[in-house]
């Protein structure tokens, strides 16, 4: 049995994973799903300290207190920056990181850093123009429904019904704090990239270049579909997770 703890990304929670889970369950295995401090169901504990460090320590916790260990640990998206965290923490109860179209970042980076210029500019100025000088309420001067359709992938009017309510605003200090990567044990983890096929956005592209490079020393994957492949393609998601807990 694998031991799967599945990360979201900005804005999300962990109910992103309700299709997703249960197949995994089905398989024999164990899944988590945590919702990150200030997003879901604990989106009233937002406040402005809240940042990358913060949502490192709620995954580890979970990790202590379950005393979970061979964990295949997946993150989405922001979570990449979360699970890069994790894997530099606790290590020794991490079997693999899977990064879901997910940022990689290296030592000192933070989220920001990753993005172009542009997109940073116009981040921090919806944070001070709508957020209160900390929060930072969309991904890009649009409609939630626009970015599920456009940036998301996801196209089936129940699923948009049911995402576009839930999504909400995170705290800007998690996108601009730095994660370090300094432990040799975390840098041994073995490490798989899965890009959705279907995503046409730029963004992710030099992370599934890099793990896609000859001598890389990762895995790498594809999965039918766009960014939110586990609210579009949950089946074919868990067959690959899956094929990957396997070895």
């Amino acid at each position: 049995m694998a031991v799967f703890v599945l990360v979201h990304g900005a804005w999300h929670g962990g109910w992103c994973w309700r299709k997703l889970a249960p197949l995994l369950r089905a398989a024999g295995h164990e899944v988590v799903t945590p919702t990150l401090t200030g997003l879901g169901e604990r989106s009233h504990l937002a406040h402005p300290e809240v940042g990358l460090a913060t949502h490192v320590e709620d995954v580890v916790q979970v990790l202590v207190y379950e005393d979970l260990r061979g964990v295949v640990l997946v993150g989405h998206s922001y979570g990449g920056m979360v699970i890069t965290g994790v894997g530099e923490r606790v290590p020794e109860r991490l079997a693999h990181l899977v990064y879901l179209e997910a940022f990689v970042p290296e030592d000192g980076q933070s989220l920001v850093d990753l993005m172009p210029a542009e997109v940073r500019q116009r981040m921090e100025a919806m944070v001070q123009a709508e957020g209160d000088g900390w929060l930072l309420p969309r991904p890009l001067p649009s409609a939630w429904e626009a970015i599920v359709r456009d940036a998301g992938g996801v196209t089936d009017e129940e699923d948009i019904a049911w995402m576009v309510p839930r999504l909400g605003p995170q705290p800007f200090r998690t996108m601009t704090e730095p994660v370090r990567c300094v432990n040799p044990a975390a840098a041994a983890l073995p490490r798989t990239y899965v890009r959705g096929a279907d995503n046409t956005s730029p963004t992710f592209v030099p992370f599934a270049e890099r793990a896609r490079a000859p001598g890389s020393g990762w895995q790498y994957r594809e999965v039918a579909a766009s960014h939110e492949a586990m609210i579009t393609a949950p089946r074919d998601l868990a067959a690959l997770l899956l094929s990957i807990a396997e070895g």
